[in-house]
């Protein structure tokens, strides 16, 4: 890599930092930046400024956003008594993908997690029971990961949540769709028979 000048390494150095990012696909991507036109590294260069002067999180459901409330919370279209919560902005992005859900979201950055020292107090539980308490949500989905601590996590709501008039419910989880028996893990196959409807 020395024979590179300076500027060229300072640029694959800091591409490396990236999570999933490699020393050889920061080299692809400091040779890209390099060859295009100069107005699409500007463009590069000013979004990622942008983000992070920009972005912030959502007053009401912590999700990523450029204004105080993000446009879902914003959306008079939204059926505002059904409240889901996930973990992250990505699951949320993930459901909204999946055209499923038209409620509000509750995004807890984060999960519960001891053996890390994260606690109640450390992710947005606080602000989820002040939005619940106001009374206008008739229901909560949880949808948190099936992990361990996804799964703590759901228990620790539900038990909070059970002072309060609003039915709690929780995302369904088991064999994926075209998935093969054989190769399901154990628990995710008990966690389906648990789960079994109607047909």
């Amino acid at each position: 890599m020395s024979h590179y000048p300076p500027s060229i390494l300072k640029l694959i150095k800091n591409f490396s930092r990236l999570p999933g990012i490699g020393e050889k696909t920061a080299e692809r991507l400091a040779m890209h930046v390099l060859r295009a036109p100069r107005s699409e590294a500007e463009q590069l260069s000013n979004s990622i400024k942008e983000i992070k002067e920009k972005v912030r999180l959502c007053a009401m459901c912590f999700a990523f956003s450029d204004a105080d409330i993000c446009n879902i919370c914003s959306d008079q279209r939204r059926i505002s008594s059904i409240l889901c919560v996930v973990e992250q902005p990505p699951d949320m992005v993930a459901i909204e993908k999946s055209g499923s859900f038209a409620g509000l979201y509750h995004i807890l950055q984060g999960v519960l997690s001891p053996m890390n020292g994260i606690g109640p107090d450390s992710i947005r539980i606080k602000e989820l029971i002040s939005r619940i308490a106001e009374g206008k949500i008739k229901e909560v989905i949880i949808a948190t990961s099936t992990n361990v601590e996804g799964e703590a996590t759901a228990a620790y709501l539900a038990e909070r949540l059970e002072n309060y008039p609003v039915k709690v419910t929780r995302i369904a989880s088991g064999v994926p769709m075209g998935g093969d028996l054989k190769y399901v893990d154990q628990v995710t196959l008990k966690r389906a028979m648990e789960t079994r409807h109607a047909v």
